[in-house]
């Protein structure tokens, strides 16, 4: 019984030894399928390749044109991708960053934010300039009314001068027919004398309110004239604001941050080149 109850053990023992060691070498089997399986998942990267994709990212972020104003709602965002990307660079292990490089990058950042505040705060003006641009061109349109109304007003006061100096004129004329057809005997000198001082005194009347009449006629065409060159002038500064405010609106409406953004891109793609080639031949 002693006998069988050990040679039943050392079969127990002999199986669970060969049962381990197949265990073993199916585990070094696998851990050699995973090992391979991840050499074919993550080849190896060349520091040029990682350059050639940051590279394309900057290329890309350098050209990206914002639609919608206000065009600064989208350079915090921006600003975010610049820095991952150029995070995402630096961090890669087969990239070695140098002093030159750090102080580059840290000026470069400084110069796009420096520009894009400067955009914000123009956008930041938008809604003044539009107010300005509603309020000039309400005074142009006073301005023509205002015109209007003292050009109506003036007329009115000439045609009334005029009519009152005609029919004077009119009334002066008659009474001199009148009196020239008048019929005093030779004899009657007295009245004679008074008749010649009568027409005389009609003559001179006539002439003064015929002077009068020009004169009147002459003192209105030249008013009329310096207000109309008044408002010619006045015409001519609002509009002039007009033009200037459209053309701050229209800035304004555009994207103008492009070209700091490009600028800082490209200049960021100049110092990853140039760090590129100062990289060891090892890397």
């Amino acid at each position: 019984m002693s006998f069988r109850s050990q040679t039943g053990s050392r079969r127990g023992a002999s199986k669970q030894h060969s049962k381990s060691v197949h265990d073993k070498k199916s585990k070094q089997k696998k851990e050699k399928s995973v090992a391979k399986y991840l050499q074919v998942e993550t080849p190896e990267v060349s520091a040029q390749q990682v350059a050639e994709k940051t590279l394309n990212s900057l290329n890309r972020l350098g050209s990206q044109i914002f639609a919608l104003s206000p065009f600064s709602q989208y350079f915090d965002d921006w600003l975010l991708n610049l820095r991952q990307v150029t995070l995402e660079f630096e961090s890669d292990p087969t990239i070695i960053v140098d002093d030159q490089f750090t102080k580059e990058r840290l000026q470069i950042f400084v110069d796009v934010e420096a520009a894009l505040v400067q955009n914000r705060l123009a956008e930041s003006n938008l809604t003044e300039e539009a107010k300005a641009l509603a309020d000039n061109n309400h005074k142009i349109v006073e301005a023509d009314k205002e015109y209007a109304e003292q050009t109506r007003q003036r007329n009115n006061k000439r045609n009334t001068e005029v009519q009152r100096l005609s029919e004077k004129i009119r009334g002066l004329e008659d009474q001199l027919v009148a009196q020239k057809e008048v019929k005093i005997s030779f004899y009657k000198f007295g009245e004679r004398r008074r008749a010649q001082r009568t027409l005389s005194q009609l003559a001179h009347d006539l002439a003064a309110s015929k002077n009068e009449l020009e004169v009147t006629l002459q003192t209105f065409t030249i008013e009329q004239e310096k207000m109309h060159d008044n408002y010619e002038k006045r015409k001519q500064e609002l509009n002039e604001e007009s033009d200037r405010l459209h053309k701050e609106l229209e800035k304004l409406e555009s994207d103008t941050s492009i070209d700091a953004r490009r600028i800082a891109c490209k200049a960021l793609s100049e110092i990853v080149n140039s760090l590129l080639k100062r990289q060891p031949a090892s890397a």
